[in-house]
């Protein structure tokens, strides 16, 4: 891991790493669970208290990624939603990670790269469960 960070340059990471990229990567993992994202979902995904969480939302709020909407089923909640251009920067940054991922693997056979995902993902649930 230490390995992997420092090879990354801070322009690469800044492009991919923007605080409101992260609040967006929440909001669209909840809709694709068929779940509803809010600032505590927010705050618990990133780790952080209901203040910063709040601070997040309204960069992405402020960058047009995500908008509120009432929580039909409980006035006092605040749905988070991504926007049109929410969509397509989720879009954008995919299309990111997957260029870097092919470049850094143009070498790897199919076979090594289905065995890379499976145990990213095995590691990643695992490191999530701590």
């Amino acid at each position: 891991m230490v390995a992997i960070r420092r090879s990354q340059t801070r322009r690469a990471l800044a492009e991919l790493a923007s605080p409101a990229y992260d609040v967006l990567d929440v909001v669209e993992a909840a809709e694709h669970n068929g779940a509803q994202a809010t600032v505590s979902s927010v705050a618990t995904s990133l780790n952080v208290d209901q203040p910063r969480a709040s601070k997040l939302v309204t960069l992405a709020v402020d960058g047009g990624l995500v908008r509120r909407v009432a929580d039909q089923a409980d006035g006092r909640r605040a749905l988070l939603v991504r926007t049109p251009r929410g969509r397509a920067v989720s879009a954008e940054i995919h299309r990111s990670r997957q260029a870097a991922f092919a470049s850094a693997m143009t070498d790897w056979s199919d076979d090594e790269r289905a065995e890379f995902a499976r145990l990213l993902t095995r590691f990643v649930t695992a490191f999530g469960a701590r």
